[in-house]
């Protein structure tokens, strides 16, 4: 038996929500909106199987109830699309490093994801997919003292996982190195085993992230690559295969994304990747090869633990997400890492 379907391509609505609605930024473009674009793309007859979403207003109330709940559930069916992954707003209540206060406004934000999670398991809308998290602490805070700010992160991460394992859920912390203890792969690493909950409380790699892990922003003495390198052969390689042999063990979730190598940061929030288009020909990653190095252990077989991956592209500007034929591209380079990666049987 073979499956050419397999691992199912979803679309991140949160690109929608992310650096939109603020005074001095775009507009936010709606959840409709978004499903919309995301159904309409097709490429030779191949279409997005599902969504992951941004639990946050205005697309999705993480205080949402059951009616709101099954409302959401009909909006995604009707488009012929499940659901997977959930991000959970743990940002804006506490910090998985703060005081007691800070930690179960963190938390709360999980209880509230999960919730939301389950029922939506429940529904029939869900078959698979995780409720990423993150530390929601400055790299500079944790920074002033290290290995007791990893130690309190463990214990909130730890303690989210009991919520999540008895739900029957699961956690994925994003390596992005805008978050203290999550700033560098090594400090990931770190983290994730001080947390001691494989298979509950995982990893989730955005190539687009992860790729900065290599170059050391924001953790230089964690820095791979040298100084001067080249992108293509060598040294961007060898980086590669060493970043994922340490954490795709740990990996639960995927994120397909490009990035010109660059970091940006806005307002108060501390620098971070710098997604780009698929078609972005300053893009420094290969998306079909290089999705193989967390897609693929390190004997070159096809991990199979993923069944979604997911495109995540935030800050590209209105006039580019509401032409459909971005969405069209999006989707020809997920087919290709499927057709690269996918299970064959």
């Amino acid at each position: 038996m073979s499956d050419n379907n397999f691992p199912k391509l979803h679309n991140a609505m949160w690109p929608g929500l992310v650096g939109k609605g603020a005074p001095d930024s775009e507009p936010v473009i709606e959840l409709d909106a978004m499903l919309d674009y995301t159904a309409k793309a097709d490429v030779d007859g191949v279409k997005f199987d599902g969504v992951d979403l941004f639990l946050y207003s205005p697309h999705v109330d993480i205080d949402s109830d059951d009616e709101a709940i099954k409302a959401l559930a009909d909006k995604v069916a009707a488009k012929n699309l499940k659901i997977g992954s959930l991000v959970a707003p743990v940002w804006f209540d506490g910090t998985a490093m703060g005081d007691e206060a800070s930690r179960e406004g963190w938390l709360n934000a999980v209880r509230k994801s999960i919730k939301i999670a389950s029922r939506l398991r429940e529904l029939g809308i869900r078959e698979h997919g995780v409720v990423r998290i993150d530390s929601a602490a400055p790299v500079g805070d944790w920074a002033k003292d290290p290995k007791a700010n990893t130690t309190r992160i463990a214990q909130t991460f730890r303690e989210a996982g009991k919520i999540a394992e008895d739900a029957g859920e699961r956690l994925a912390a994003e390596g992005e190195i805008c978050w203290g203890g999550m700033h560098s792969w090594q400090h990931m690493l770190d983290l994730l085993e001080e947390t001691g909950m494989p298979g509950v409380v995982g990893f989730q790699a955005d190539m687009s992230h992860t790729l900065l892990y290599t170059l050391g922003e924001n953790a230089p003495e964690h820095r791979i690559v040298p100084a001067e390198f080249d992108w293509e052969p060598g040294a961007f390689r060898a980086a590669m295969k060493q970043l994922t042999d340490a954490l795709r063990p740990w990996t639960i979730d995927f994120h397909v994304a490009q990035n010109d190598g660059s970091v940006f940061g806005s307002g108060a929030h501390e620098k971070t990747g710098r997604h780009c288009v698929a078609t972005d020909p300053k893009g420094k990653l290969n998306i079909a090869r290089d999705s193989g190095y967390w897609l693929r252990d390190s004997n070159g077989a096809v991990t199979q633990s993923m069944p979604h991956i997911c495109w995540d592209g935030c800050m590209f500007p209105n006039s580019v997400m509401n032409q459909q034929q971005t969405w069209n591209d999006i989707l020809t380079a997920m087919i290709e890492v499927r057709n690269n990666h996918g299970w064959k049987a």
